[in-house]
């Protein structure tokens, strides 16, 4: 049985939320009648006219904030405004990743490494989600089971490199991993019903991983909606024992 089916009612928040995976997880949440609220944040939301039109879909169940995941400020704002109107969350789902934008592009090799581009991996992939781990607490610690489930990647798998490159990508997303093990330590002793878990989503048809499908096979590139539902089956099926640890789309355990 789904956690999520012994709680009445289920708080939500997704992170990230504008598009791909989050705005998918959005609308699969949305369309449980066992979510009370969802809670979604996305760096411009009046820009977001999926988000808006759910928003207006509905406006009983679903909040929409304004937060960049790299503003510790804006984080703690989001988590204040959430408390106004819920005293616990049961499922935190983040889905901020950077893998490109502008001139920033995986490294194939060192010659391409430069720190401000290290930087800006670390910041948004690894440095956010921690942050969120810090702030969100008071909202998960309670009596009822709930998940903090942070999107990572199988490239942040040391054990798992055998290619190299993408080293700004793969190291924030270990450094990621290593965050929520560490997180997941903290939160046993201090918030013991939550869990914390890292999921590798596997390659879904977003716009993080269009410009790097060429050498996808059509059947291991996932739908947003598949994916979804793949990592929301994972999540729903967590037992207590599973804190702290790297799970793939198919509810694997994946090496450190």
């Amino acid at each position: 049985m789904s956690f999520i089916d012994e709680i009445n009612p289920v708080n939500a928040l997704i992170v990230g939320a504008s598009q791909g995976i989050g705005l998918g997880c959005v609308k699969k949440l949305l369309q449980d009648d066992k979510i009370a609220k969802v809670y979604a944040t996305s760096r411009q939301p009046e820009s977001a006219s999926e988000l808006i039109a759910l928003a207006d879909e509905y406006p009983e169940r679903f909040i929409c904030l304004e937060m960049d995941i790299t503003d510790e400020l804006q984080i703690i704002e989001v988590v204040q405004k959430i408390s106004t109107q819920a005293d616990k969350l049961h499922l935190v789902v983040n889905c901020v990743g950077l893998l490109h934008e502008d001139t920033l592009q995986p490294e194939k090799s060192l010659r391409q490494i430069n720190s401000e581009n290290l930087l800006r991996y670390f910041q948004i992939n690894s440095i956010g989600a921690v942050l969120l781990a810090k702030h969100l607490l008071p909202l998960l610690r309670h009596r009822e089971r709930s998940v903090f489930a942070t999107i990572s990647a199988k490239l942040g798998s040391i054990g798992d490199n055998q290619l190299g490159g993408w080293y700004g990508y793969r190291a924030s997303k270990a450094a990621l991993n290593m965050l929520m093990r560490t997180a997941a330590i903290e939160y046993k002793r201090s918030c013991p019903k939550a869990l914390i878990v890292t999921l590798h989503p596997g390659t879904t048809d977003t716009r993080l991983s269009r410009p790097f499908q060429g050498n996808v096979p059509a059947e291991k590139l996932f739908s947003v909606e598949r994916t979804v539902t793949q990592l929301l089956a994972v999540i729903e099926q967590l037992q207590e024992g599973d804190s702290g640890h790297f799970f793939s789309w198919d509810g694997s355990r994946l090496p450190w």
